[in-house]
């Protein structure tokens, strides 16, 4: 076992959790595809926390980042990123992870119906396997997606003091634009196959 890493004697069971979980993920999509006659993932993307970004959550959180307080306290040390290419599709992803065997819902939180004041939206589930290994899963839209990259890549770990006020509201603006792309895009999927 890799006793310097971060994640002690555990970091072989969180790869083998995010493995189940990609393969669980890409059997759910198939199903979906042939039950829905459409695509309904993009694409999938997993990580496992890196040990900056760990210590930096556990500092914030103050906690002692020893691997069993990480496993407790950091929730999406497994990160499992679910693109979808409508927004209808996020919800039908939600009830097929919630179908999934050998994991426990822990948490859901619905930034679509309630985005975030910055705009940022999302669907996050935290989910624990039975050894209690946690990932969370997030899923969105390609629109949510790239507002979300953006946002990040200007924003995180940055000390904005010049026009701060002015560059949240512009991203706001952006990331309410894209709701209103995404809720026009699925009104024309509707009306193409006839749901409305």
């Amino acid at each position: 076992m890799l006793m310097d890493n971060i994640y002690g004697e555990h970091y072989y069971g969180l790869l083998s959790f995010m493995g189940t979980l990609e393969k669980q993920i890409s059997m759910m999509e198939q199903t979906l595809e042939a039950f829905n006659r459409t695509n309904i993932i993009d694409h999938t993307m997993a990580r496992l926390k890196n040990e900056e970004s760990v210590l930096q959550k556990c500092s914030k959180k103050g906690v002692e980042p020893t691997p069993d307080n990480i496993l407790s306290n950091v929730h999406d040390i497994i990160g499992i990123r679910i693109i979808c290419t409508f927004l209808d599709d996020i919800y039908k992803v939600r009830d097929g992870i919630r179908d999934l065997e050998g994991i426990t819902i822990v948490e859901e939180k619905d930034y679509i119906a309630h985005a975030k004041p910055n705009g940022y939206r999302s669907y996050h589930i935290i989910v624990r396997n039975a050894q209690g290994y946690p990932a969370e899963i997030q899923i969105r839209t390609i629109s949510m997606d790239t507002w979300a990259a953006l946002e990040h890549d200007i924003k995180y770990k940055k000390d904005i003091t010049v026009n701060k006020e002015l560059i949240t509201a512009e991203l706001k603006r952006c990331a309410d634009e894209l709701a209103s792309t995404d809720v026009s895009m699925q009104t024309i999927r509707n009306m193409i196959y006839g749901q409305m």
